[in-house]
């Protein structure tokens, strides 16, 4: 008798995940630890994003005046809004300055884009709750689903590569925000999976406003639409709506014979918390991160060149092959999001002044003609140790080297940095600039007396774990 396959049994990708956010205890303290830096650091990212009106004429209600009872609140700002706008509010402030977390891999990303869905639905659910008698969400319920978020985009990312197939990694954190905000909404399996399933058939937004000669501001918000489209779908879910068993794997018509080159979608080892334990912090400079290495390296050599600019021949860059691939650009650069995303201005930026902020993307300081003059004097070149290393689990390097040659026939040192501030080989390192961030980005909006009351609690891991969702998020209206 010949077994025909039953084409409706559920993908398995989708099960793996709904039963690791319903199922899975996370035990590890060294997760939970890293959560607490990566919540902190996130919403000061969003925070210093404020200052700048590229951004914040994004943030608000869709309909202006709309205020919803018991809404979300968003951070540095008297907006109160439902949770769908809320995430999408508070995932672009985050992503905004390109300065959050980061992880690399076969896909790369940015996991704690998926804290815009998981706070405006944690502050939402909190504030419901007390409004109809029940115990509000504690903010390591924050925590523990963003170690799940993080695990589900960054597991995906290990092995499935969008950015081969011209789709953007944002799809990740619209997968990752559903699994978790339909169970934070109360969802059950079959409800986590239909959900899941329509974010899959949703798609990803193309990577063209990442890359020349269109890249673009979108790349700043596109994160925030994708938690928030999650959302979105999570309330839809739970309110009874289908899903599609084999959104992934239906011959012809799913995301893989569609989307992905015929593919099969894997997850490449078992979801835990190693994305979490492993995640890249941006403690130094607002760039993109495969040019943080880069940064580091150019900066160290400032001294040394910032009074021979005019006799510089040319300046070497080794790097690793993504590098290349993504931030490898000659020619103008129209925007800050074209510069922050091109390694030769990071590298020039550092070489000449010695630091970098958010503020050198900005058009008066490319105006600069020494900016492009180094840039026209760089070569890149691919360094194969360095892109092994990029993809060895055990070691996730970013290098990057830096040398300056000069007409004389004399060079500086060649700048190795295998592994940036903010790495977890070297997190000791990194904590206490992680604070010191997120104090300098809190000061930019709020006075001494909020400063502290935010501060009083923000660093102790035990008080801020135990703190109500809702009165945590109170701490930052203004």
């Amino acid at each position: 008798m010949v077994q025909v396959k039953d084409e409706r049994k559920t993908d398995v990708l989708l099960e793996e995940i709904a039963d690791y956010v319903l199922n899975k205890e996370i035990t590890s303290e060294e997760a939970f630890s890293t959560a607490h830096y990566v919540l902190i650091d996130s919403i000061g990212c969003g925070i210093l994003a404020l200052n700048y009106p590229e951004c914040t004429k994004h943030l608000g209600p869709i309909a202006p005046g709309t205020v919803v009872p018991n809404g979300v609140r968003v951070p540095g700002t008297s907006h109160v809004l439902d949770p769908v706008q809320g995430a999408f509010n508070i995932g672009t402030m985050i992503r905004w300055l390109d300065y959050n977390d980061t992880w690399l891999a076969a896909e790369w990303g940015h996991p704690s884009d998926n804290l815009g869905g998981i706070l405006a639905v944690a502050d939402f659910i909190s504030r419901q709750n007390v409004a109809n008698g029940k115990p509000p969400l504690k903010v390591k319920d924050v925590l523990e689903m963003a170690i799940k978020a993080h695990e589900i985009q960054g597991i995906l990312a290990l092995e499935n590569s969008l950015n081969r197939v011209g789709l953007d990694h944002v799809l990740y954190v619209k997968i990752a925000t559903t699994a978790v905000v339909t169970k934070m909404l109360g969802g059950n399996r079959e409800e986590i999976i239909n959900a899941l399933s329509n974010a899959w058939i949703d798609n990803s937004s193309l990577r063209t406003y990442r890359h020349a000669p269109n890249t673009g501001s979108r790349k700043s918000w596109a994160a925030g639409d994708a938690t928030s489209r999650a959302v979105r779908l999570a309330f839809m879910a739970i309110q009874g709506e289908m899903g599609y068993a084999t959104a992934l794997s239906a011959p012809g018509w799913g995301f893989q014979d569609v989307l992905f080159n015929k593919q099969e979608l894997v997850l490449k080892q078992p979801l835990n918390s190693y994305v979490m334990e492993n995640v890249l912090f941006k403690v130094s400079y607002p760039a993109e991160f495969h040019a943080q290495t880069a940064a580091e390296a150019a900066i160290e050599l400032h001294p040394e060149v910032k009074d021979r600019l005019d006799e510089i021949d040319y300046i070497t860059i080794s790097t690793h092959e993504s590098a290349i691939r993504i931030i490898d650009k000659q020619g103008p650069l129209y925007n800050p999001a074209d510069r922050d995303h091109c390694l030769q201005y990071i590298t020039a930026i550092g070489l000449l002044k010695g630091d970098i902020v958010a503020e050198d993307y900005e058009d008066d300081v490319a105006a600069d003609p020494r900016v492009d003059m180094l840039r026209d004097k760089m070569v890149v070149t691919e360094n194969k140790a360095y892109t092994v290393d990029y993809l060895d689990p055990e070691k996730r390097s970013i290098a990057n080297a830096v040398q300056v040659h000069f007409k004389d026939g004399t060079q500086t040192a060649a700048i190795e940095r295998e592994y940036p501030l903010g790495h977890r080989f070297r997190r000791e390192e990194a904590i206490p600039k992680i604070l010191e961030k997120y104090a300098t980005n809190l000061a930019t909006q709020f006075a001494s007396k909020q400063l502290r009351e935010i501060e009083a609690v923000s660093y102790d891991y035990d008080k801020l774990a135990e703190m109500d969702v809702h009165e945590w998020m109170e701490l930052f209206v203004k």
